[in-house]
Parts: structure tokens; C-alpha cells; sequence
């Protein structure tokens, strides 16, 4: 259809149905060979019908008029995109989240472009930017080519306003038809593509000749090996597509790539070539998994992502080209999370100044102005995007980084962006420095002996995440007699698998098929043993059914010591969990087993205070962040301490005292609750897991422990503190259900319905955050609609953050002296 359509639209109005079989190259010839393979022999036929169906259509029908109309009516700059938006909307809306698929706004096509054509004439002193003969352009994830096609109207304009009108024919011949190049994986946008740039060549006057086309090939960009060597019958026409676009990823040199890459978070474009090209030196490009050249460590998919697989392919080419410009606007991610320092360092490697416009909008990490107003993205998406361009001289070695920001709303950033060319005053030059190398501003001096400080993984070397049910319908339940009717459903085998699957949200999956689990799990005999607790959010212990035929990743290798008397710190990282509004809030504490989301958005690690002994592996194994437990020489016969042999040793030495890891526990636990603390290393809890400084005065570090012995009791529950609550319910109505929470800041109220309500509630409390959650409103939102039964509870909480934010203020005063005098370890 879409080669019909360009058919069609010839400048003489003409129809002619053996041209739509070459107007768009390749394209039916695709079409038929995959319609070979899929039946394994040729349906002409039924083809052949098809498309004279189609070309009767199209042949009293006046598209140019159409496209004419359409402009005029306002509806949009381009009616391609628009098209080819309405028809993947409707063809199937996976695909923009499975391929990553997002046309990019017009003001990020034009600033971008634009900036390369100026940096084309500053720094590499090409004075005809984008029009001189002698660049070459690559989009290697193309789309429907609105890259290129803003590169190619910005050449002929250069070109039209130097030379005149004259020379664009050869202009567009010799040059742009010859040195412009495109790659694209989906067959819609590949073929819309096309269509755009038959458009856009007659609008600028040049009529492409039967055997002329412009290089966009049907390629995955991240593959290089060829179809040819795939044994697939009748796919010729993909593999000459193929082996066009492999000479160019391997043979032709580039000067300049541009684009919008995907974001897929979990890529499928995992081969040995994009292996290699991450992990290795390749080219003399320096690898991303390691950093001043050290392996990282990380296990993280982040590095896998397909847009980072982009970036690392046009910094591959360029530094093998030698010199030239990578303009591409991507995920923000990469320029300040911690797993991606490798990344950072290899791109100051490879070039000479690097650009960055941070233009925010990650409605994940809610991110707001800096005036606190409104931040929109400039997708409909909601990851951050930056626009980044790289530049890369010979004989140049050394890095400048610039960096700027854009907040506010999408039609404020389009309005600078369209307003705005390229200028390096508009960025802030910065020092990345190892070893984060941060591509932001971050104030990082006063964190350095920081750096030296034990991390909470190095204390406690035994953590792991928290359980995933993926059924919590099913395997959670506030009330346990309630739970044990929904396991005792899951087991009768009178009740059939779709009934399960309505009454309680369960689904299968690739691991997880609910006839297998049902029958296996009716030949477990002690069935009953497994009802336990789950620390399921901060104050919020709930009945969790915990055996594997429920439980999706029940991590037992590291929660079953938490179904033992026990102690357990729940700690986040920033760059996992997400929804901060102020400082760094993430830890808490446990008796239980506890749930992957714990935090808001999840991602927590549980350490446990004590493990014990007649499961504990013997050999030690360390796997970034999630780490196994070591052999230890110390503990009663049944338990040992999860604290570090060397670590403690040190500690006990230094006070000249055994401690009780219970001590070492709380005073890590107060430090952690300091706002001193939090506050003055904001800058590095935003990245990485937290350290604990020592002092070296056994006062203060008992003081400390006595304060995180409180607290520890408080956020159990067990505070005799609590007795005495600060808050009470009223109301004379008998309705007790929650059915619209709403906080009065002036009488200080918390309503669950129109009659009932706690009293003595500051604005402060309402608002105060343990992992990212509102803790009283997350507490009420859970069990909206249902009955307050636990108004008594309630109260307690309520009493136990009054209590945390008092006991705060005496951390603060205590740890103002602990810095003073640290232990060195």
C-alpha cells in the first residue's frame, strides 16, 4: 500500500502500477518474500489481487489534493507522520513500547541538526556545513527519516542561499543520494520512510529516476552479521538490504550521526558483536564495563539498554572514522547513574568536547522545576530525555564536558529549542572526575573521605532484594484466616483454573503456567506450615503465603534467616528507587521477610542482622550488590553475626569492648535516620548505597546506639513511647470505612470519611517519607474502601513518626561531633 500510494503521487498526478514496484525499492519484493516464508511457496495470486484492488482505488483519487487539504486545514506540519502515527496506533500500540518507538518533536529534529551543521563550520572548518560534498551522514535508527530529511532541506537550503538554485539537482545527485545513509529495523516506519522522501525530493524540485533511491536500508543496526549467512529460504531481497547496509556499518567511513535511538530497558538486541562492542576495547573505543581500568562489577541491565547499544555504535564509528559528530537525543540515565561511569569514561576517551541538554521531565523520579512548577517531558513518555552531542577532532586528546538544563513545560522547551542555535555560552563547562565522572554538575569535594567510609554491603555481606510474589492477589492478604480460604481455593481441584484466575488476578507467564503450580502444589503435604509475615511497606505487616507454587521469587537463600528471630535493615539506593521529593529516606527496619516494593518503585536490599548456621553456605561468593555468606569463625552454635569478620574485629579492638552486633546495628541505624547526614551527603546517596563513619569515641558511638535502639523500637512497634499516642479518632458516626481520605492542614485532621477523623496531625507528619512513600497516606490509600478495624494501630504510627522526628534532632546533635574523630579502616 504505501508503495502504491507513493505511485501515486508522481508530480503528473499519473497511476502506473508497475512503478509502485520500484518506486519504493525493495519494498513489495520484501513483502513477497516474506509472505514465501511464511507459507513456504508463492501466493501471486492472491497478491496480485490485492494490490489491483488498491491501485483502482488510488486511481480516482486525488492525493495530492488530499495532502494539499491537509495542510491548509492546520492539522500538522507533516501528514506523513501523521499517517504512520494513526495506522501504528492502530496496527498494534505494543510496538511503540516493545521497539521503543516515538517520533521525535520537530523543535529537537531542527536544534539538533542545526547544531551540527554549525559545528560542521566552528570545528571542523567546513564552511558549506551539511551541503559540502565531503560529509558523510548516517541515522542508524532512522524511523521515518526525519532526521535525515531536516538535514537534507538544511543542505539545500546552505547550498541555495551560497551558490543559488541552480546546482541543487546535482546537489541532491552527486551528494545527498550518495553520501546520506539510514538504517531501520520495523518495515512501517521503513516504508513510510521511503514514501517521505519521494515527497520531500519533488518538493524541492528533484524527480528520482527509476533506479535512483535514497539509502535507507531495512537493517538491524545492532547485527552484523549478514542474512546471507542465515539459511532462510527466498529472502533475497532482505539479504540484499542486508549486505547494502553492512558495508556501510563496516567499510564507510562517517563524519556525522544523528537521530532518536530507542529505549527498550531489557534489550533483544543481545548478540556476541554488541557484547563485544559494550565489554571490550573495540577500535581503540574503551569498554563500558570498566572504569580507570577496572572491571565495574555490575550485573545491571541498564548497560543493555538499546539506546546505549546505539550511542556505543555511532562512537564506534566515529572513532574508527578518526573525526566527526554524534547528535542524538536519548535517555537521560546514563548521565549520573553510577552503572553507567564506564560509559561516561569511554565516551571522554574517545571525544574532544562533549554537549549535554539535560531537558529532564522523568515524571519516574517526579522531577519538578527548580521553582518547584511544573516539569512535562518532551515525550509522551516518562523517562528523562537529554539531547547530547559528541565531537570528536584528530589530534586532539583531551575532554571538555557542557552541560545545561531545560525545565518546565513541553511547549516552553519547544519554544527554546526552535529559538535557540547552538552556542557553547549557553552551556556550563564541568569537571567529570573519577570515579564517577559525573555528566552534571555535582558537588562531590566534600564527599571524598566519604568514599573512604565502609558501605552497608561491606558491614553486612549477606543482602539481598525483597521477595516478588507477581501474584500478590493471591499470596498476600491483610487478614490470615482470609489468605487461608485463598489457599485452600488454590488447592481444591473442584474449583477450575479460570475461576482462580477472575476471583484473584493470576496470570500465566513464561515461568509460571497456573495448571502446573496448582497440581504440584497439591502434592505438598505440609502445606499449612507456610503462613508467615511480610513486611509489605513501611508500618504495613501483612499474611503472605510463602512456598514457591505461589510466590514468583521467594530469594530463600537470604529471607529464610528473617523467618528466624531476627533483625534485618532495609536499605535503598536513589538510583533505584525513585519518588524522593527532598532527601535520602530509604531505610527502614524488619523482623520479617519482606516485599521487592517495600520502597516506592521497589529495589531495596535486606541485610540481615544474624544468619543462621545450619544453612549457611561455606564458601564465600560475591555478585555486585547481592552477596553470599561468607565462612565466619564467630556466633553462638546456631547463629552468627552477618557482619564482617575484619570489620568487627577492628571495631572491638578500637573500644576495647565486644560489642553485641545488635550495637552495631542501631548505631548504623541512627546515623542513617541523622538529617545532618542525609543532608550533606545528598549528592552521593542520590548514586550509590550509603557508608558509615566510626567515631573513635566509644561515648558518642554508644550515645548513638542508644538513640538507634529507640528508633529500632519505635518503627517495630514495641516503644513503650507509643502508649502514650499523640493522635486519637473521633467521630460519633458507626460508619468506619475509608472512603475518601482527605488531611485538614488547619485543623490538622486526617478524614477517612465525611464523620471520622485523627486529630493532632502536623503538616509534617502527614507529609513525612520512609522510602519514598507518604507513610500515613500510603497507609490509608492501601485500605481505601475498607474498614478502619485498626484505628489503634493507626494512632501508634502516628506517634511513632512524631517520636522519629524528635529523635532526630538529637541524632543531629550527636553526630555533628562523630565526624570529628574517625576510625580509618
Amino acid at each position: 500500500t504505501y508503495g502504491l500510494f507513493a505511485a501515486r503521487t508522481r508530480s503528473d498526478n499519473s497511476f502506473n502500477r508497475e512503478l509502485a514496484f520500484k518506486y519504493i525499492p525493495n519494498t513489495i519484493g520484501i513483502l513477497r518474500d516474506v509472505f514465501r516464508f511464511i507459507s513456504l511457496e508463492d501466493p501471486p495470486k492472491p497478491l496480485q489481487i490485492i494490490v489491483d484492488d488498491i491501485a483502482e482505488v488510488l486511481n480516482v483519487t486525488d492525493v495530492n489534493k488530499i495532502l494539499q487539504d491537509y495542510y491548509k486545514e492546520g492539522k500538522g506540519k507533516d501528514p506523513i507522520i501523521h499517517f504512520y502515527e494513526t495506522f501504528l496506533t492502530a496496527y498494534d500500540p505494543t510496538i511503540r513500547d516493545k521497539r521503543g518507538v516515538y517520533y521525535t518533536p520537530e523543535p529537537i529534529v531542527g536544534y539538533i541538526v542545526r547544531s551540527i551543521n554549525q559545528i560542521l563550520k566552528t570545528h571542523f572548518n567546513i564552511s558549506d556545513g551539511l551541503a559540502d560534498e565531503d560529509v558523510t551522514l548516517l541515522d542508524p535508527a532512522g524511523g521515518t527519516l526525519t532526521f535525515p530529511a531536516e538535514a537534507i532541506k538544511l543542505a539545500v537550503k546552505e547550498f541555495t542561499e551560497k551558490y543559488g538554485k541552480g546546482g541543487k539537482a546535482k546537489l541532491i545527485k552527486n551528494h545527498i543520494l550518495k553520501n546520506f545513509y539510514a538504517f531501520e529495523l520495523m518495515m512501517a516506519p521503513y516504508a513510510i520512510g521511503h514514501l517521505k522522501m519521494s515527497f520531500l525530493f519533488e518538493e524541492l524540485g528533484y524527480k528520482l529516476e527509476d533506479d535512483e533511491r535514497f539509502k535507507l536500508y531495512l537493517t538491524n543496526t545492532l547485527e552484523m552479521e549478514d542474512l546471507e549467512q542465515i539459511q532462510i529460504p527466498g529472502l533475497s531481497s532482505l539479504s540484499e538490504e542486508n549486505h547494502l547496509a553492512g558495508k556501510v556499518k563496516k567499510e564507510q567511513p562517517v563524519l556525522v550521526i544523528l537521530g532518536n535511538p530507542p529505549y527498550s530497558g531489557i534489550s533483544s538486541n543481545i548478540n556476541d558483536w554488541t557484547e563485544k562492542l559494550l565489554k571490550q576495547t573495540v577500535d581503540g573505543a574503551t569498554s563500558y564495563y570498566e572504569v580507570d581500568g577496572k572491571p565495574l562489577g555490575e550485573k545491571k541491565l541498564w548497560l543493555q539498554d538499546d539506546y546505549v547499544k546505539f550511542l556505543r555504535f555511532a562512537q564506534w564509528k566515529i572513532h574508527k572514522a578518526g573525526s566527526g559528530i554524534v547528535g542524538m537525543i536519548t535517555n537521560h540515565s546514563y548521565l549520573d547513574n553510577p552503572t553507567f561511569r564506564g560509559m561516561r569514561q569511554s565516551l571522554m576517551n574517545t571525544f574532544n568536547e562533549i554537549y549535554i541538554l539535560d531537558l529532564h521531565g522523568n515524571s519516574l523520579k517526579k522531577e519538578t522545576s527548580p521553582n518547584g512548577s511544573k516539569d512535562e517531558n518532551v515525550f509522551d513518555i516518562r523517562q528523562g530525555t537529554a539531547i547530547a552531542l559528541f565531537i570528536k577532532q584528530k589530534n586532539k586528546k583531551t575532554c571538555n564536558v557542557f552541560h545545561t538544563d531545560q525545565y518546565g513545560l513541553c511547549e516552553k522547551k519547544y519554544d527554546w529549542l526552535d529559538s535557540n542555535n547552538f552556542l557553547p555560552k549557553n552551556y556550563k563547562k564541568i569537571k567529570p572526575e573519577s570515579p564517577w565522572y559525573f555528566f552534571i554538575s555535582r558537588d562531590t569535594d566534600k564527599i571524598k573521605n566519604y568514599l573512604e567510609w565502609k558501605a552497608i554491603y561491606e558491614i553486612f555481606p549477606v543482602n539481598n532484594v525483597g521477595i516478588v510474589t507477581a501474584r500478590d492477589g493471591l499470596a498476600i492478604d491483610f487478614d490470615k484466616n482470609i489468605l487461608q480460604n485463598k489457599i485452600m481455593m488454590f488447592r481444591n481441584k473442584n474449583v477450575d483454573d479460570q475461576t482462580i484466575e477472575q476471583a484473584y488476578g493470576v496470570r500465566d507467564n513464561y515461568q509460571w503456567k497456573i495448571n502446573e503450580q496448582r497440581e504440584a502444589f497439591r502434592k505438598v503435604s505440609d502445606w499449612e506450615n507456610n503462613f508467615k509475615k511480610i513486611l509489605y511497606r513501611p508500618f504495613d505487616v501483612r499474611h503472605i503465603y510463602y512456598q514457591k507454587n505461589i510466590v514468583f521469587r521467594p530469594c530463600k537463600k537470604i529471607m529464610r534467616h528473617m523467618l528466624e528471630d531476627n533483625l534485618g535493615l532495609t536499605i535503598g539506593r536513589a538510583g533505584h528507587v525513585v519518588g524522593l521529593e527532598h532527601l535520602w529516606n530509604l531505610v527502614f527496619v524488619s523482623e520479617n521477610i519482606i516485599d521487592f516494593n517495600l520502597y516506592y518503585r521497589g529495589g531495596e536490599l535486606l541485610f540481615p542482622l544474624y544468619l543462621y548456621k545450619e544453612k549457611v553456605i561455606k564458601k564465600p561468593h560475591v555478585q555486585s550488590m547481592i552477596l553470599f555468606e561468607p565462612e565466619t569463625e564467630y556466633g553462638s552454635s546456631d547463629k552468627i553475626p552477618n557482619i564482617d569478620k575484619n570489620f568487627y574485629k577492628k571495631l572491638n579492638k578500637t573500644y576495647k569492648k565486644e560489642l553485641a552486633p545488635e550495637e552495631i546495628l542501631y548505631y548504623i541505624y541512627a546515623v542513617f535516620y541523622s538529617n545532618f547526614y542525609r543532608e550533606k551527603y545528598s549528592e552521593f546517596l542520590k548514586l550509590d548505597f550509603p557508608r558509615v563513619p566510626f567515631t573513635t569515641n566509644y561515648n558518642f558511638f554508644k550515645n548513638m546506639a542508644e538513640l538507634g535502639n529507640q528508633l529500632v523500637n519505635l518503627h517495630l512497634m514495641k516503644s513503650k513511647l507509643l502508649n502514650n499516642p499523640v493522635s486519637k479518632f473521633f467521630g460519633d458516626s458507626e460508619n468506619d470505612r475509608i472512603e475518601k481520605v482527605i488531611y485538614d492542614e488547619k485543623k490538622q485532621r486526617i478524614y477517612i470519611n465525611k464523620d471520622k477523623y485523627f486529630d493532632n496531625v502536623s503538616s509534617e507528619l502527614w507529609n513525612y517519607q520512609i522510602g519514598g512513600y507518604k507513610v500515613l497516606q500510603k497507609y490509608l490509600k492501601d485500605r481505601k474502601t475498607r474498614l478502619m478495624n485498626d484505628s489503634r494501630y493507626y494512632c501508634r504510627i502516628i506517634t511513632a513518626i512524631s517520636k522519629t522526628i524528635e529523635l532526630q534532632k538529637d541524632i543531629d546533635k550527636i553526630y555533628q561531633e562523630i565526624e570529628k574523630e574517625l576510625i580509618e579502616f
